[in-house]
């Protein structure tokens, strides 16, 4: 099962990726010879360092959780439409199937994903930003991703902005290198895991840092996001599914000993953990043209 679903994470995502640059579309007129050929193997630009961004990610879970000798899932991907219904896949996650013993177990669990996925996707969109191209298209700024048949804007967070005018210029509009749009959207990723809601990786940490607030912040930073809709409407999607996820609680489960105290050693998790929200967080991840 882990397999194919894998398989089929790896045909949505660089069918997705073929679509980068306007090489074929979804109208099957479009697939054909030698193009459709050239376009798949611009889509493994995009879909591998992509997955090698998921899996790194869900590795961090997993490898920090066997150390503790947790009995956990290998990762499950999952698959999702290509263009213009998706980006190919919703992402990947693994299954905790025991309690976790205290609160410094479930920071380092919660914790290891997002850093580790966040120590490959960097270097992943470095490589790529340096090989996008400016586009003097007029109407157009910051960065841009040709579709299909379709423009989008990646919006920016702080780190993609100071990426940006660090390798590029200040005032440069790109359109993006497959490979730049996979480190993008493996930050976008990290972000959306880091928010403190629920069974989130932010909802692991912002539990092992205290039980007692976890709720309201939780419900809080679920209200922030649902007024993001007002930016982009995939908002709203993912503040209903967490909410449907959580069973409409936004609770966290408990750890068997949630009263021993989180480690003076454990707070620079914390730390880094915020910073890395900060830096990744794009209140308008996609905008209109």
């Amino acid at each position: 099962m882990h397999a194919l679903l894998f398989a089929a994470v790896l045909v949505t995502t660089t069918l997705t990726g073929a679509m980068l640059g306007g090489g074929i579309s979804m109208h099957p007129s479009s697939w054909h010879g030698a193009t459709f050929f050239h376009a798949l193997s611009r889509g493994l630009l995009f879909s591998l360092p992509l997955l090698a961004i998921l899996l790194t990610h869900e590795l961090g879970h997993y490898i920090t959780a066997r150390r503790y000798q947790i009995n956990v899932s290998p990762p499950f991907f999952l698959p999702s439409f290509p263009p213009p219904f998706g980006i190919g896949t919703l992402g990947a996650f693994i299954r905790l199937r025991t309690i976790v013993n205290d609160r410094r177990q479930l920071l380092d669990i919660g914790a290891a994903g997002p850093i580790a996925g966040f120590v490959v996707a960097l270097p992943i969109l470095w490589i790529g930003l340096l090989h996008s191209h400016p586009t003097l298209e007029r109407g157009l700024h910051g960065m841009v991703v040709a579709l299909g048949d379709d423009t989008v804007l990646p919006g920016d967070s702080v780190l993609t902005l100071l990426l940006r005018r660090f390798l590029i210029g200040q005032d440069q509009t790109i359109v993006l290198h497959p490979t730049a749009f996979a480190g993008w959207f493996g930050m976008f990723v990290t972000m959306l895991n880091l928010l403190p809601m629920a069974q989130l990786d932010g909802g692991h940490i912002i539990y092992s840092a205290t039980t007692r607030w976890h709720q309201p912040v939780a419900r809080a930073f679920w209200v922030v996001v649902m007024l993001l809709g007002w930016f982009w409407i995939g908002w709203l999607v993912w503040g209903f599914v967490v909410l449907l996820l959580s069973r409409g609680q936004l609770r966290h489960p408990p750890v068997l000993d949630a009263y021993r105290p989180l480690p003076a050693s454990r707070k620079w998790l914390l730390l880094a953990s915020l910073v890395l929200f900060i830096l990744t967080f794009v209140p308008a991840p996609f905008r209109a043209p």
